[in-house]
């Protein structure tokens, strides 16, 4: 069965996942690229020789950072092994819903990772507490960037309720539409 998503896209349930995976994938490249490469870094740094010379305070900082790296990996990554576990298995919209999920957790995870990150190597590069208020300033121009103008377009712009995700209750039920 064909449905419309409202802006005129006729597609079925799994047109439609197909689609959204699709797309997933793609922004999931640009942010795996991104956290890999930090992710490689954070790793690198505890074997420089200038390591032992951190305070307590930023080898806990570093830890934390490391641990929030590793967790955001995880996160975005995720959904490919999802999908991986559950091809074949009629199961693409359920897939793409939880993948979603993972996405966005992965990106609150990576917010977090950069602002340790940053305020990791502030402090080593500027050693006074300047560094917190530009960490600061940093942290809320990333959440302007990926949560507030998108917000902020969502809601002065024209579009009804979200039609194009899948429904997690004609997943379950097995209903197309």
């Amino acid at each position: 069965m064909s449905t419309t998503n409202g802006r005129g896209r006729e597609e079925t349930e799994e047109e439609r996942a197909d689609r959204q995976w699709s797309e997933l994938l793609q922004e999931l490249r640009v942010a795996q690229t991104g956290v890999q490469i930090l992710f490689g870094f954070l790793l690198a740094v505890v074997f420089q020789p200038r390591f032992g010379d951190l305070s307590e305070l930023d080898r806990d900082i570093y830890v934390v950072t490391v641990v929030l790296g590793s967790a955001t990996v995880a996160a975005l990554i995720g959904p490919v092994t999802y999908h991986r576990l559950l091809t074949g298995r009629q199961m693409k919209p359920e897939t793409v819903i939880w993948a979603s999920r993972m996405t966005v957790l992965g990106l609150v995870l990576l917010f977090f990772t950069m602002c340790s990150t940053l305020l990791l190597i502030m402090r080593v590069a500027l050693h006074n507490t300047f560094a917190l208020w530009l960490v600061a300033g940093i942290a809320l121009w990333f959440l302007a960037c990926w949560f507030i103008f998108p917000l902020w377009a969502l809601a002065r712009g024209r579009s009804g309720p979200r039609t194009d995700e899948p429904r997690e209750s004609d997943s379950a039920a097995g209903t197309k539409g």
